[in-house]
């Protein structure tokens, strides 16, 4: 994994206005080594607890914008405190991890950092966190409206309409189809094959 170590001040840089303060003293409280990361495909942001002497250690992904920077980074500081209070006697992301988080994401919701839409979602988010990021696909397409960098071109899945014409990364024609729970089903034009996609896959619209 490719790590850049930041001094503690530097971490402004990768927050919202506002949040650098409340962060910063949770950090502080409970000793954390944060890293930031260069991207990573299978996850936003991980957590290991502190063990023989060593601090707990959170790592998140650097390419975030500011908000899901900080909402990934509140997931796993979420991490941090049930295993403070429940060591490993809970499930990872059981009933106990998930009133912390909400908890946690309440508080940041107060000190009003959120853009509306971001803080709309987030309010359907404390009723029942998802184990994982890409399990809040409904907040992640409200949080990456905010990427500063945006990739010309290109639409998530979930935005186009059923049947649309699409390219993938890998060259291939997909149709697009229903959706079942949280992904998509798409058709390979070429062989008739379904595939499943995430709705935040990123892909080519097909005019015409």
């Amino acid at each position: 994994m490719a790590k850049v170590e930041h001094p503690l001040h530097a971490l402004r840089h990768y927050l919202p206005e506002g949040a650098f303060e409340p962060v910063v003293h949770l950090i502080n409280l409970y000793k954390v080594h944060l890293t930031v990361t260069k991207e990573r495909k299978s996850v936003l942001g991980d957590y290991r607890h502190a063990g023989m002497g060593s601090n707990h250690k959170i790592s998140v992904n650097g390419n975030l914008n500011k908000y899901e920077f900080l909402i990934t980074l509140l997931h796993e500081l979420a991490h941090l405190l049930c295993f403070e209070q429940y060591k490993n006697r809970v499930e990872a992301h059981g009933k106990e991890w998930k009133n912390i988080y909400s908890t946690l994401l309440a508080e940041f919701i107060q000190l009003q950092i959120f853009p509306p839409d971001i803080q709309k979602s987030l309010q359907k988010t404390l009723l029942n966190p998802a184990a994982t990021a890409n399990g809040e696909t409904a907040l992640l397409l409200v949080l990456r409206k905010y990427n500063e960098v945006k990739k010309e071109g290109l639409s998530f899945i979930a935005h186009l309409p059923e049947g649309t014409l699409f390219e993938s990364s890998k060259g291939r024609i997909f149709r697009r189809g229903k959706k079942r729970r949280i992904r998509i089903e798409c058709v390979e034009v070429a062989t008739g094959h379904v595939y499943s996609f995430s709705a935040l896959t990123e892909v080519k619209v097909i005019q015409g």
